[in-house]
């Protein structure tokens, strides 16, 4: 009995009303309660179950979501002739109680009159605060009075998400008795854009096979059908797919579609990187031939103007663009930005010059929309959909209160409803997408230091330390940048960081390790990629490569010429052509299909994991037949190994939006955690040395 009555008395001790029923013992009989009394007691059910008690209430009661009427908002309930984030869309507004019923002049009258917080509407049991319900009504007839045209879509999907500045004005008063809907039009349009479909109309069916001298598969098509649906409501939009999985081809059956069926004359422009032009001139002319296409880049014959006659696409590069002043004044129809990642930075002038280009829709394409930090997709969006994500000063101060638990996990659900239409993302990985594109295994290769690299990275770390104590905050940054820099040269070779030398393989760890994995491909007659971030070590690579192969292989890094590349790729694609092919990553890590190659070797580290990412699907996209194995080298117990695995550990930053990596910020550590990152595993780094 007492173990029965020992939570009833802990109740007691936390509510007034649970005390005041045991002093009269009125608790162990039935009690008949006024509505205000029940509210009370409906209200501390939390509180009654910490204490051990278990309460049964009728189901029409929920503690978290008490049911209550609201002001409903629907927004877009009929088609729209004016598109765009600035057509207008029809706002409508009636109280209705949580199960859609509307109420009338009557039921409302009663509510904003009643006395007790529980009242019965309709059948129904409801809370009511009539203050709050006034307030919130008056909120919302004095937003209808002044946007008597309509809202502007922006400001509609910002209030869908709960994200618009119309909901802080009274903060969670406004969100707890508001529910926000779209109406029909723009709830049909939303669905068309999160799933698109993959089985084009008629029109579109027709004019791919007159004109596309290609196949799509059903990912493609729906891609293109999502394109389309962005086109014709002058909506920007980010085509996110996998690297390899073919936005090439599905922007060109975009651009055909416009020609072809539209009759759209207006030109369009395609901003790309200067390594990715060779490529696009290849996709064009072998998918979408019928198009009429410029390349405005100082290597083409003619620049500097709108060619005569007009052109259905104008193709440039990012460096093209900031010099030159023409191309900013067209009205182009569709700006389209490749490698969209080159504008996540909005204080650069290469972001600010693009974003003064004027289109009717704007578009972007990476395989990494969040490739740092979520500031990334700001800028994105900033682009394709200004105002959408809000200013960056509004964006930062949500960002910065995102350290809160609940705060974030609320941030990141309102991103991805607000971003989610906009933004096309599948995965290689998605078998539901592409089934027959074979797997890619990556391996963490841990390399072992020889005794010359030990004493050369215990002499940096120690001369570190002594910097360290005496430079100023000022110059740290760089001091720790150099640092840094200087001790992944001393894993990869001695010779490297000493700037000269024979780069003889018994003196660097991973030399050996290199040898070791390219003597068993060569053994099987296969090919491999190699990446380094060190443009000074590509030279020695090779030679000690050839030796391997027995072969001579090729070499490209950021003084190739734009020309040559394409040359490069198609001599390693063949077949019979060389086995081995080594790239700086910044140069070769984009816009190239190299999928004659079934290795991937990154031979040494960048710590932005979507960088690496993006290199190794050079070798994993459309095409590959055969497995791909990548091989991550990694110094044991050096600062590669310290780094890979705090970056392992912070893979969650964006995660939960979509497919996003983080970079770890070694500049902002503190110099006793830089110092444990750097400092030398003796043990680990000569382990079988």
């Amino acid at each position: 009995l007492l173990a029965l009555l020992l939570p009833i008395q802990t109740a007691a001790q936390k509510s007034q009303l649970i005390k005041k029923l045991v002093d009269s013992g009125v608790i162990f009989q039935p009690v008949a309660w006024s509505a205000k009394e029940a509210h009370h007691f409906l209200k501390e059910i939390p509180l009654l179950e910490e204490s051990g008690i278990m309460v049964r209430v009728p189901n029409w009661w929920n503690p978290q979501k008490p049911p209550r009427p609201q002001v409903s908002i629907t927004v877009g309930n009929t088609n729209q002739s004016l598109v765009g984030l600035q057509g207008l869309l029809d706002c409508n507004m009636r109280v209705a109680l949580t199960n859609g019923e509307e109420l009338g002049a009557q039921e409302w009258n009663e509510l904003l009159t009643a006395s007790s917080p529980l009242i019965k509407v309709k059948g129904q049991w409801v809370e009511v605060d009539p203050e709050k319900l006034s307030s919130v009504l008056s909120h919302w007839e004095s937003l209808q009075r002044a946007r008597r045209d309509g809202l502007s879509m922006t400001e509609a999907l910002r209030l869908l998400s709960g994200t618009s500045s119309l909901l802080e004005e009274q903060g969670e008063t406004i969100r707890e008795w508001s529910s926000i809907a779209p109406g029909e039009w723009l709830k049909t349009v939303l669905d068309e854009l999160r799933s698109p479909q993959n089985s084009p109309d008629g029109a579109m069916k027709t004019v791919l096979q007159t004109h596309l001298k290609g196949t799509l598969r059903p990912y493609q098509l729906a891609g293109v059908s999502w394109l389309l649906t962005l086109y014709q409501l002058k909506l920007g939009g980010c085509l996110a797919d996998d690297m390899g999985l073919g936005k090439t081809i599905q922007v060109l059956a975009l651009l055909l579609f416009v020609k072809h069926h539209l009759g759209h004359k207006t030109p369009h422009l395609l901003v790309v990187p200067a390594s990715l032009l060779g490529n696009w001139q290849a996709e064009q002319t072998r998918f979408a031939p019928s198009l009429t296409v410029h390349i405005e880049h100082g290597s083409s014959e003619a620049y500097g103007q709108m060619p005569q006659g007009g052109v259905d696409l104008v193709i440039t590069t990012y460096g093209f663009l900031q010099r030159s002043s023409w191309m900013k004044e067209v009205e182009w129809d569709l700006v389209i930005l490749d490698e969209a990642q080159m504008i996540k930075n909005p204080s650069t002038k290469q972001t600010q010059g693009v974003k003064t280009l004027k289109a009717q829709v704007r578009l972007t394409l990476t395989g990494t929309p969040v490739e740092n930090r979520l500031g990334d997709l700001w800028s994105l969006f900033d682009f394709t959909s200004p105002g959408l994500l809000g200013s960056s000063k509004q964006f930062s101060s949500y960002l910065k209160e995102t350290k809160n638990p609940e705060m974030y996990t609320r941030f990141i659900a309102s991103l991805r409803s607000l971003t989610q239409p906009y933004i096309l993302r599948r995965l290689k990985s998605d078998k539901r997408i592409i089934s027959d594109l074979p797997d890619k295994q990556e391996v963490q290769t841990f390399c072992f230091l020889s005794k010359e690299q030990v004493t050369l990275y215990q002499q940096a770390i120690s001369e570190l330390a002594k910097q360290l104590e005496t430079v100023d905050r000022t110059k740290r940054r760089g001091l720790v940048l150099a640092s840094i820099l200087r001790l992944k040269q001393i894993c990869n070779h001695p010779d490297q960081w000493l700037g000269y030398g024979a780069y003889a393989p018994p003196t660097s760890g991973k030399f050996q390790r290199l040898q070791e994995i390219c003597e068993e491909i060569a053994a099987k007659q296969e090919k491999v990629l190699i990446f380094t971030q060190f443009r000074e070590i590509i030279p020695a690579l090779s030679s000690f490569l050839t030796s391997i192969f027995g072969r001579a292989g090729l070499e490209l890094h950021g003084d190739t010429a734009i020309h040559k590349r394409t040359q490069l790729v198609q001599q390693f694609q063949d077949e019979r052509g060389p086995p081995f092919f080594v790239l700086s990553l910044k140069a070769g890590g984009t816009g190239l299909t190299l999928t004659h190659a079934s290795h991937v070797i990154h031979f040494d580290r960048w710590w932005n994991p979507a960088v690496e990412n993006q290199a190794t699907d050079r070798a994993y996209r459309i095409g590959q037949h055969k497995s791909v194995l990548v091989h991550k080298f990694t110094c044991r117990g050096t600062i590669e190994e310290k780094i890979n695995e705090l970056i392992e550990s912070k893979r969650k930053l964006s995660h939960e939006l979509l497919q996003g990596e983080n970079e770890l910020s070694l500049t902002e550590l503190s110099n006793e955690e830089l110092l444990a990152v750097v400092t030398l595993d003796i043990h680990k780094a000569l382990e079988g040395g």
